[in-house]
């Protein structure tokens, strides 16, 4: 009875979980906290006033100061009175289309509300060939797919090779997933428009993330771990990584959890790199960085510890 339930059981959470997460998430979202800078003596306080825990209002001395940290990635949108008695909005096209729609939205309702005209400039836009916006998305999981795919095999491979061979092999094969990556995204789409080089690394971290997280899984809980790696890393991290629906429009507990994630943090250095000059990626690369090599020491531990524990048990 548990041969037959097993498949059963796991097939039917991972399908449960997928759904729940992605339909889930984008069911209802709700804007929490959005950055936005906004330029005036008065027009901070009214902003925040209207739109209250929706927005997170960061007053700045004037419209140039606002545009500059929506340049800098401090701030999703920048708001300033136009000089005619309106205002002006300036956005990031590169934050994603549910975070500027939101925000557009929002301020939109106040300027209506206030009897002004807005008018709205898309300081940062998209790569032409990423209209929608999904680019980072559709790159991080098929970054993580290889990594996990990657890990599965190596995982059979325990008869064929030395452990430290297949450290290797998860390692270098990483590298090559990035570097491909990396590759036709850029120059051969040209849908992420980061450089080179650190999007390849970047990508290399997050496919090793993905490969070493799995193959620590499947080493400590064997047939089961597949099945976890897949509900945490490519479900999970995935539905969470703010590229579908935007980080600040994630219920509470998601929205902490999304940088922690090897997606969500990819997610967040792929953008970083591509449109605001790396101003913010080395926290997510640093992330990245941890997943793969916290897993790759547990991994290289397990048979030490496996010793270990055998030679302390009394005969």
């Amino acid at each position: 009875m548990r041969t037959w339930l097993q498949p059963v059981v796991i097939a039917l959470v991972v399908v449960a979980a997928f759904l729940s997460c992605y339909l889930g998430l984008q069911r209802d979202p709700q804007p929490r906290g959005i950055p936005v800078a906004v330029a005036g003596a008065d027009l901070p306080g009214q902003v925040g006033q209207a739109l209250g825990d929706r927005v997170d209002i960061r007053p700045v001395a004037d419209a140039a100061a606002a545009r500059e940290a929506v340049l800098r990635h401090d701030a999703v949108a920048a708001l300033s009175a136009d000089g005619q008695g309106g205002l002006e909005l300036r956005i990031a096209g590169a934050e994603g289309a549910s975070n500027t729609s939101a925000v557009k939205a929002l301020v939109g309702a106040y300027a209506g509300g206030a009897g002004l005209h807005l008018t709205t400039e898309d300081v940062v836009p998209l790569a032409p060939a990423d209209a929608r916006g999904l680019a980072g998305f559709y790159l991080a999981f098929g970054v993580s797919l290889a990594g996990f795919v990657l890990a599965s095999n190596a995982l059979g491979l325990a008869g064929a090779l030395l452990l430290r061979h297949r450290l290797w092999l998860l390692a270098g094969t990483s590298l090559a997933i990035g570097t491909v990556a990396a590759i036709i995204a850029g120059p051969v789409l040209g849908a992420v428009p980061g450089a080179l080089v650190p999007l390849a690394l970047t990508l290399a971290l997050l496919a090793a993330a993905a490969g070493f997280t799995t193959k620590l899984l499947g080493t400590y809980l064997g047939p089961i771990g597949l099945p976890v790696a897949t509900l945490v890393l490519l479900t999970l991290g995935n539905a969470v990584s703010g590229a579908v629906v935007g980080a600040d429009l994630l219920p509470t507990a998601a929205r902490a959890l999304s940088p922690l994630l090897p997606p969500g943090a990819a997610v967040r250095a792929i953008s970083d790199l591509s449109y605001f000059h790396g101003a913010h990626a080395m926290g997510p690369v640093l992330t990245l960085a941890l997943w793969a090599a916290g897993a790759a020491l547990l991994i290289w531990l397990r048979p030490r510890l496996t010793r270990h524990r055998t030679t302390t048990v009394p005969a």
